[in-house]
This record gives structure tokens, sequence and C-alpha cells, in this order.
């Protein structure tokens, strides 16, 4: 690959596979000689949503938050037909054949491999997986593609809305459809805890920073002073992930899956 063909890559970013092995062999570890600390921190909980996991997320989310910016939403009516399919893919295709393939998989073809309850388990993972498009994913993909910056803020600003009153009722019908019983307040905290908050902090953030300095100072300089803190936060979460999996053939059978 030429150097002109990377760039909007750093050289973290290239070889963020190599980080991402190593976080889940850290984390493997701590969890095998280290067992007080996962189980501290599996106390730190409200409502079975992880505390420790949720700062990590808000650490990982923040900085693509304050990318969004809700007064692109006037674009909606240019090229519409783009928007249209990605909510349509998102929100009436997405969730319900990953539905199914992950049913087809794992309580059909894995079915004499793996418990009905951890299928049950992995068949959830799958629901919440399919039900909530990632934000970070479309700025890098857009980024890689050379696509167009506003196009891209609009997609990202039109699903944080949607996802904010579609993730709940989509994911309980799914997980209700599975047998999976997950309480509302888990559901409604989880969307609070990982939407409401990190994109009213980046709301917020662009709200105050750009009276102070000036849009053009928050979007040229501002934003790109957190750059790094994504893909911190993401090294850290994978490491919380994988503590509380201190065997290497679970997680080496979760990868499989």
């Amino acid at each position: 690959m030429k150097k002109e063909d990377q760039r909007g890559i750093s050289l973290f970013q290239r070889y963020l596979t190599v980080w991402v092995l190593l976080c889940m062999i850290i984390g493997v570890l701590l969890g095998k000689f280290l067992p007080r600390v996962p189980a501290f921190l599996n106390q730190l909980e409200f409502a079975h949503v992880s505390i420790p996991m949720a700062i990590l997320i808000w650490i990982m989310i923040y900085p693509m938050m304050l990318k969004v910016d809700f007064r692109s939403i006037r674009y909606v009516g240019k090229n519409s037909k783009g928007l249209f399919v990605t909510w349509i893919a998102n929100w009436l295709v997405k969730p319900f054949t990953m539905y199914v393939i992950a049913a087809f998989f794992f309580l059909v073809v894995f079915k004499a491999l793996i418990s009905p309850e951890l299928a049950h388990q992995y068949l959830a993972g799958a629901v919440l997986l399919g039900a909530a498009p990632c934000t970070a994913m479309v700025f890098v993909w857009s980024t890689l593609a050379k696509g167009n910056p506003t196009y891209t803020v609009v997609q990202v600003a039109t699903n944080d809305l949607i996802i904010l009153i579609a993730f709940v009722p989509i994911v309980k019908f799914l997980l209700g459809v599975s047998n999976v019983s997950v309480p509302y307040d888990t559901l409604v905290l989880s969307v609070v805890l990982f939407i409401v908050i990190p994109l009213a902090g980046g709301i917020l953030t662009r709200i105050f920073v750009s009276k102070r300095k000036g849009s053009e100072y928050f979007e040229n300089v501002f934003v790109h002073k957190f750059d790094s803190v994504t893909n911190i936060g993401l090294l850290l979460t994978l490491v919380l992930i994988f503590m509380g999996r201190s065997d290497p053939f679970l997680i080496i059978r979760s990868m499989l899956f």
C-alpha cells in the first residue's frame, strides 16, 4: 500500500489488530492470575449494567459524538435516497437478519457443541449487536473511503435520533422471541448511559467551545485532540471484557462463534 493511500490512518490504527489481540490476552491473564480484580469490578453495576464498562464506553464514544452536528439534519432532503437505504438497512433489515442468522447457527448448527443457556446468551449478544449501529465505524469507513464528511454527519445524526426510539422495542421484541428475559429498566438505562449521555455531552461541548473559540477552531483543532481517546477506550474495554473469561478455550470458542 502506498503512503498516500494511508492518509487518515495513524501507525497505531494500522496495527490496531495487534493491540486488540494483546489486550484480549492481557485481560485473560488478569482474570486468571488476579481473579479478585474482575470479581470486584463485577460488583459495580446498576440494573445489570456494569458501571466501569459504561465509563469506558463513554471514553470510547464521546470523541465520536463531538463530530455529530445536529444542524446538519437540515440537509436531510439532499440525496435522501442514500439516507432511506441506511435507515431501512439499519432498522428494518439488520436486526432481524442478525437474529435469524444467529439463531440458525447457535440453536441449530452448533446445538451439539454448546449448552442451551450459552446458546441463548450468544443469541442475545447478537441481537444487541444487530440493533446498535456503530457510530464510530461510520466515521472511520467514511474517512477511508474518502466519503462526503457532511453527508456522513447527516447519516450519523439521524441514526442517533432513531436509536433513541427504536432500539429498546426492537431488542425487547427479538429477545422475547428468543426467550431471553431482559428488564426494560436495563434496556432503557443502556440507551441513556451509552447514547443519551455521550450525545448530550458532545452537543454541549460543541456549543460551549464553538461559542468561546469559534466553529473553525472546534472542527479543525479541538475535535482532533481526542483522536486517540476512542482507541484507548476500545482497548481498555477489551481488557475488562476478557478479564471475566479466564478460560482460554472459552475465549477461542467465543471468537469462533
